[in-house]
């Protein structure tokens, strides 16, 4: 059975850093393309960042210079490091299979950034 299940998040103050993971189990990830996504509320999700099948990654501008997208195939996870983090970065995180179109979503971690 195809999953992808993200770390817990949590709460951490402004200026703070977090480590999500994706884990995947019934699939490669260094096969695909796999996206990190975050919906705050009141708002549309919006990709934050992905990572290529050939290691090579993209930013939003939101997050770029502060997020670092990893891979660790041994583990077959996928990594988002957060750093300098801004109470806008407050969002449901989720990862998915897939970039601009994708299929199997994880469930979703909930990234609060306030004092």
């Amino acid at each position: 059975q195809l999953q992808l299940v993200e770390s817990v998040g949590g709460l951490v103050q402004p200026g703070g850093s977090l480590r999500l993971s994706c884990a995947a189990s019934g699939l490669t990830l260094d096969s695909y393309v796999i996206g990190w996504f975050r919906q705050a509320p009141g708002k549309e999700r919006e990709g934050v960042s992905c990572m290529n099948s050939d290691g090579s990654s993209y930013y939003a501008d939101s997050v770029k210079g502060r997020f670092t997208i990893s891979r660790d195939n041994a583990k077959n996870t996928v990594y988002l490091q957060m750093n300098s983090l801004k109470p806008e970065d407050t969002a449901v995180y989720y990862c998915r299979r897939g970039w601009a179109q994708g299929d199997y979503w994880g469930q979703g971690t909930q990234v609060t950034v306030s004092s």
